[in-house]
């Protein structure tokens, strides 16, 4: 889409498959695209990353933070090695890559960093606590660039996609079942059944990631650019309704009874009475 509008363009893709990144670069006809396979989680990648491009070309006008992943599940269940992959691939990957093409974008005049988070990153819910986390950091991080930037013209921004059709669901389950290989045997059983419930349902009402891409698009060519941008149906009324202007007792009732929490509670309180 984006060699499409911009015919010319030079395109840097990263990920962690080179078929996938190759799949891409050959629909990007009009571009003149670098395929760099990269794992986010590893530090030494990303800076290699940075190296390459600008070894290549010299320069970095826009860059796009779309690396992340999410886990499922109670915090209570998460091991310390997740927590820490989960904020190496959201949060520590683009701020390494963030902070290495800072330097050339002041030289130059400019630039543009769109970091991808989510309505996730605006809103906690049970099961999604280390995903949340890791996007409540991206944001607080892009607020804070947003701010000491701008003086030098590097506009920041945030898109907020909802569910989108990809296989961001089923990856997350893969985590899941690689760290709990038998959730449906833990008291948070009802959780894990409620998620995969939500899952198939989400997908009726997610966005492809060419309508996601649309609103990237936006945020680069706007002339001024907004901090934040929603990438889901709804998204400008439902998030200032649930973080603002509902109270927290309620906000709290609503994502417990979603994500089954209160039937956690109820199990627990039946085996407390007949233990006792």
């Amino acid at each position: 889409m984006l060699a499409q509008q911009f015919p010319g363009v030079r395109l840097a893709l990263t990920a962690r498959r080179q078929d996938k990144l190759q799949g891409v670069a050959d629909l990007c006809q009009g571009a003149e695209c670098l395929v760099v396979p990269t794992d986010f989680s590893s530090t030494e990648q990303v800076q290699r990353l940075s190296e390459i491009v600008l070894d290549r070309w010299g320069q970095v006008d826009a860059v796009i933070n779309n690396a992340g992943y999410g886990q499922m599940g109670p915090i209570e269940l998460m091991s310390p090695e997740s927590a820490k992959t989960q904020f190496q691939v959201n949060f520590h990957g683009p701020l390494t890559l963030i902070q290495s093409l800072i330097p050339g974008m002041r030289n130059r005049g400019g630039g543009r960093i769109i970091n991808i988070s989510s309505l996730g990153g605006r809103m906690a819910f049970p099961g999604g606590g280390l995903y949340s986390a890791s996007k409540f950091a991206l944001e607080a991080l892009s607020d804070v660039l947003r701010m000491e930037l701008n003086g030098f013209n590097i506009k920041v921004s945030v898109i907020e996609p909802g569910p989108v059709v990809t296989e961001f669901f089923q990856a997350a389950w893969k985590e899941v079942k690689k760290g709990i290989p038998d959730p449906e045997s833990t008291l948070y059983a009802p959780v894990f059944a409620k998620i995969e419930r939500i899952d198939k349902q989400l997908k009726a009402l997610g966005w492809t990631s060419e309508q996601v891409a649309r609103v990237v698009i936006r945020a680069l060519t706007s002339n001024n650019p907004r901090p934040r941008y929603y990438a889901a149906t709804g998204g400008q009324i439902f998030v200032p309704l649930m973080t603002k202007l509902m109270p927290t007792s309620v906000t709290d009732a609503f994502w417990k009874h979603f994500y089954g929490i209160d039937e956690v509670e109820k199990i627990w309180k039946t085996q407390l009475l007949k233990e006792n």
